[in-house]
């Protein structure tokens, strides 16, 4: 399918993943994500992206990672939820740590903050995908952090759910770098449309 087709406007949504304060900003709870994201440049690219997503008329959906102050309901299965659970930075609902990063240009009443308390996906009992039906959404543009966890497993069960994902290859980081590039080549290319931010920045903008 022609990729300007693809993401069409009238039928796209885009998901941007825990890009907020308290994941990828200065005061991060994983400093070696953030730390990648700022050497990637990866926030200012997903400003633009969302800007170019706004004029077209393609929601924008902010995917956080919410927890209650007692941390009641978080997953402890893992050892990633275990370190989470003792980093000094909590991603506590109604503190800026949740809010999406400046760089993203957050525009209440037009996008959509979408939290969810617990799993590895943005999709883990937010009612991402059912939202999206209900909306009329066939493709879901999918960036933000990492490769390593949140962007396969939220592209995974989008795919599940019958939508057809695009995932822009300098959409997102991953700790070590090269680590994301084998993802992006060897597991989500097989799911989901592989592009770049220039190029569906310049399709929205066309449409």
């Amino acid at each position: 399918m022609d990729l300007q087709e693809l993401v069409g406007p009238a039928h796209t949504a885009l998901c941007i993943v825990e890009c907020q304060n308290g994941v990828v900003g200065p005061e991060s709870s994983m400093a070696a994500v953030a730390d990648a994201v700022a050497k990637a440049g990866l926030l200012s690219r997903l400003g633009g992206l969302a800007a170019a997503a706004r004029t077209a008329g393609v929601k924008v959906v902010h995917a956080t990672f919410h927890s209650r102050a007692d941390q009641w309901g978080g997953n402890r299965n893992s050892r990633l939820f275990a370190a989470a659970r003792r980093v000094d930075v909590q991603q506590v609902v109604g503190t800026p740590a949740v809010d999406p990063t400046p760089e993203l240009g957050y525009e209440p009443g037009v996008d959509v903050v979408l939290p969810r308390f617990h799993g590895l996906s943005a999709d883990s009992g937010s009612g991402l995908s059912a939202m999206l039906h209900n909306e009329g959404i066939t493709t879901v543009v999918v960036a933000g952090v990492t490769l390593n966890v949140a962007i396969p497993n939220t592209v995974f069960d989008l795919v599940n759910a019958g939508f057809q994902v695009v995932v822009p290859t300098d959409g997102s980081v991953a700790t070590p770098v090269a680590y994301g590039d084998q993802v992006l080549a060897h597991t989500l290319a097989y799911v989901a449309t592989l592009s770049d931010v220039t190029t569906l920045t310049e399709a929205w903008l066309q449409a």
